[in-house]
């Protein structure tokens, strides 16, 4: 009887135990009380450009301590944030290719082997804010890899089929297989995954001093998650938060400071291919959309830039877009920022640089990199002369010094100036505290004249940014364009 009493007490001993593990687990998700506006952007963000890391290409070697000397020439090309893609160790089981993708994640704490080192990682981190730049990690919250210890350890987290077996993430829109069969689903509904993943993002903010997130799949993710992980990361301290997603509720809520300007950037390849500025381009402008079963041709045009900026805001009440002519999926799946939009690439990074929203350049842009860069195995970036970085640079100084192109509140809205011709020539202004800018672009392949009606803002004496001349725009101007030409003039 004694034996048998000390055992009940033992098994109630390690259920408290056990409980209290677990209520210790969950307490860290718990939101803090804030006394802070969300989202909690840091002083820095204001007026940042990104520059996206495909370490795995960037060099040789694809090692942390191999992208330190790259810092400083990123620095002196303007560059504010340096995003990682995924650095965590990649699962074997299932594995595409003989590298994997980076987005099959086997552990959330730890880095990639290849990579080097938690030490080497942290000395880079160093490097980095020593540099004046800011560091944010992809992370990876929809799934993790096969061999994640998560997928024995807790198979509830984990969604699954009637029968029981955990599955790969199912696309909403049409309940089947994205087709990452290297990855496996998790699943929101288990509060005890929740608190976990929030766990080991403050991880990563708190014990290594990482700047933000770009968090990949967020719109797969529920909303409501993010507003209780966001309340705890911002909790710690002001941090970036990037939602790969275009789903108003993800800023609206002020979980995230920015979000991805998909439909923008189709916009922008869509001009591209209908103005002919692509022979590969233009010859994909039947896709996608469906009309009683006939493809429906997609037709671009500069005004289409006016209907998609009038729906982002119209729908976004928070935060600010992240705009962009390449990054990673795209110039995998996509092809490169020269193959969708050919001699009109440049045309479309001066747009992305001073719209309303924050810029991203992807690894290799700078050198004008053509080439689709292999997702699962070791391709090399060929680096070449830096022939952009000088572009870049003007366009990010000049995004620094005038306050009409800093991101989100801090920034001017875009003011379109109408012309008589419209279709093929966009202009638009931003003004903020006596800063303004005025940008002009032949968005053809063919020389443009315009007149200005007379109506916007546009007036006034500039310094034109890529050539240092002095220009007087006046209410009714004439002008005369070459295919694809920009003028950027600003009054600072």
């Amino acid at each position: 009887m004694k034996s048998l009493l000390l055992l009940v007490l033992f098994a109630l001993a390690v259920g408290v135990f056990v409980q209290c593990r677990q209520q210790a687990v969950l307490t860290q998700a718990i939101p803090q009380q804030t006394d802070f506006a969300k989202p909690r952007n840091p002083e820095w963000l204001k007026n940042a450009t990104i520059y996206e890391v495909n370490l795995r290409q960037h060099t040789p070697e694809g090692t942390f301590k191999s992208f330190i000397p790259h810092i400083k020439r990123l620095k002196e090309m303007g560059i504010d944030v340096v995003w990682f893609m995924p650095i965590h160790p990649i699962s074997k089981k299932e594995r595409k290719g003989s590298l994997g993708s980076p987005y099959a994640v086997s552990d959330y704490r730890a880095v990639n082997p290849d990579m080097g080192s938690m030490a080497d990682f942290k000395a880079m981190l160093d490097a980095v804010h020593k540099a004046g730049m800011h560091l944010i990690i992809d992370w990876v919250p929809n799934h993790t890899g096969w061999d994640h210890k998560w997928i024995t350890q807790h198979p509830e987290w984990y969604e699954q089929d009637a029968k029981g077996h955990i599955i790969d993430p199912i696309e909403p829109a049409t309940g089947k297989s994205w087709g990452w069969t290297d990855v496996a689903s998790l699943n929101y509904d288990n509060k005890e995954m929740r608190a976990q993943m929030i766990a080991d993002m403050k991880f990563w903010i708190q014990d290594i001093g990482i700047d933000g997130f770009r968090v990949d799949v967020a719109h797969n993710v529920p909303v409501d998650f993010w507003v209780e992980c966001s309340d705890a990361l911002f909790a710690v301290k002001p941090i970036f938060m990037l939602a790969e997603a275009e789903v108003p509720d993800l800023l609206n809520t002020g979980s995230f400071a920015a979000d991805y300007g998909w439909a923008m950037h189709h916009v922008f390849n869509d001009i591209a291919a209908t103005q002919g500025a692509n022979t590969d381009a233009t010859a994909k402008l039947v896709q996608g959309n469906v009309v009683e079963g006939k493809k429906e041709q997609i037709l671009r045009y500069a005004t289409d830039i006016d209907m998609a900026l009038a729906r982002i805001y119209k729908k976004n009440k928070k935060g600010f877009k992240m705009h962009f002519t390449s990054n990673h999926d795209e110039n995998a799946w996509a092809g490169t920022e020269m193959m969708r939009m050919g001699d009109g690439h440049l045309a479309f990074a001066v747009l992305a640089a001073t719209f309303d929203g924050i810029p991203l350049i992807y690894s290799g842009m700078e050198s004008g990199m053509n080439k689709r860069l292999n997702f699962f195995e070791k391709d090399n970036i060929e680096w070449g002369d830096y022939k952009y970085a000088g572009f870049y640079k003007t366009l990010f100084d000049l995004k620094h010094r005038n306050r009409a192109l800093w991101n989100g509140e801090h920034g001017a809205i875009l003011a379109k100036c109408m012309t008589n011709n419209d279709s093929n020539v966009y202009v638009f202004t931003r003004e903020k505290d006596g800063d303004k800018v005025c940008v002009i672009i032949n968005l053809s392949s063919k020389p443009q004249k315009f007149v200005f009606d007379g109506t916007g803002d546009h007036p006034g004496t500039y310094t034109d940014v890529f050539t240092g001349a002095s220009t007087t725009i006046t209410a009714t101007q004439s002008m005369s364009l070459e295919p694809w030409q920009y003028i950027v003039l600003s009054n600072r």
